[in-house]
This record gives structure tokens, C-alpha cells and sequence, in this order.
């Protein structure tokens, strides 16, 4: 998955002849705090609400000095790319180029958030496991070696992990709700498990959250 799968087609971007009251109802419509800025394609910026804000909103944001410098993804960037650009640089949207520069279009957070939800798998039943280890012990081959001996599946798996410790979680979404023998089976191996969720097709947490998360969003 590269941006340019993940580009919006509702979202117009600015122009430097638009004035900052207009490109305040654009971000409220959007449910956005950044927007890129265009000129016949060319990408000349991004502006944040804090920007209009700073500024007389009767003015066109061409004349405003923007607080962000250049942000910008190739269209062949990774996923997971875009998603470090936007959260180091705490960006609600992302502009998308391509090789020469030409302005393709924007990735919103709310487009990051339904592919991650889908990549999760939250449609399909299936209960977590939470293992805890030290970085170097992780080894997603050898965790998976384990569940399949169980005759149980993987469908889905991300890491979280603390600022500035060694510490990881592991989270695992598997393909059945009966999980008392995976468990087993990793505590043979001398695995942390740290947390169970057991879910079923009329009580799935996660995807209830998800979903009213993204109907919150307005998706």
C-alpha cells in the first residue's frame, strides 16, 4: 500500500487567493486542522488553523506566513511513511506529489484510521492476545510457529512500546475466541502474557469502538 492508493477526492485544496475565513469553513466541513495551499499544481505549503488564526482572516492565506515547513509524500511512499510524516509532524493532512513535484492530492488522518481499521481486521471474530517482552526477544516467526501448532491463525498484529524503555506489548488478533490453548502453549515457552480479550460476533469491543469512532468522525 503506497499514497497514492490512500489519496481523498473530496477535499479541494487552497489557493493563495483564498481568504482565511473560507479555508476556516473548508476545515471545519472537513473536520481538518492543516490544508496544502496550490498554484497550478505546484505545492507551496501547508496551512494550519493556528496559522488563520494568527492572522486576519479577512486576508487571502497567500500573504500568511506559515508555521510549517514543507511536509509533503511522494506517491510511492510507503503506508507506514505516511504515517510517521504525519504524526512527528502532527498533521490532520498530508499533501501527496509526484516525481516532478505536481501537487496529487491529500491523505487525511480519517483515511489513515479506516485502512488501519480494515488492515486490523476488525470485521472478522477472532479474540487478542497481548504478549510483553524485551525488544530483543521479539520474534513474530517463532510466536507464529507457536499459535500454529495450536491449529489457530494469526489474522492480524501490531507492537506498542513505551518511551524510552526496552519494553514492548504485542498485540495478536487470532482467528478463534477459544484461546486458553494458545495461551498454554506460549506460557510453555516462557511468553508474558499480559492481557486476554475474548470476543465474540455480539460483543466485539474493538470493532464497536472503532466504528462509533469513525461515525464521531463523521465517516
Amino acid at each position: 500500500m503506497n499514497a497514492s492508493s490512500l489519496i481523498s477526492d473530496d477535499i479541494i485544496p487552497l489557493r493563495t487567493s483564498t481568504l482565511g475565513s473560507e479555508a476556516l469553513e473548508i476545515m471545519s466541513e472537513f473536520h481538518l486542522a492543516h490544508l496544502p495551499i496550490v498554484n497550478d499544481k505546484q505545492l507551496l505549503g501547508i496551512l494550519s488553523e493556528e496559522d488563520i488564526l494568527e492572522h486576519d482572516v479577512a486576508e487571502p492565506v497567500g500573504a500568511y506566513h506559515l508555521s510549517l515547513s514543507r511536509v509533503e509524500a511522494k506517491q510511492n511512499d510507503h503506508i507506514f511513511d505516511v504515517m510517521g510524516m504525519m504524526t512527528r509532524h502532527k498533521l490532520t493532512s498530508l499533501p501527496v506529489v509526484d516525481e516532478d513535484a505536481t501537487y496529487l492530492g491529500l491523505i487525511s488522518d480519517r483515511d489513515l484510521l479506516r485502512y488501519f481499521g480494515n488492515a486490523f481486521a476488525f470485521d472478522d471474530l477472532g479474540g487478542i492476545i497481548v504478549l510483553q517482552m524485551s525488544k530483543p526477544d521479539y520474534s513474530l516467526s517463532e510466536i507464529a510457529r507457536i499459535v500454529e501448532s495450536e491449529q489457530t491463525f494469526i489474522i492480524s498484529t501490531f507492537i506498542t512500546s513505551e518511551a524510552l524503555s526496552n519494553r514492548i506489548q504485542v498485540h495478536l488478533r487470532l482467528n478463534t475466541t477459544d484461546l486458553q490453548r494458545v495461551v498454554a502453549a506460549l506460557e510453555r515457552f516462557e511468553y508474558d502474557v499480559q492481557a486476554l480479550y475474548t470476543l465474540d460476533d455480539s460483543a466485539d469491543i474493538y470493532k464497536d469502538r472503532y466504528e462509533s469512532f469513525m461515525h464521531y468522525l463523521g465517516m
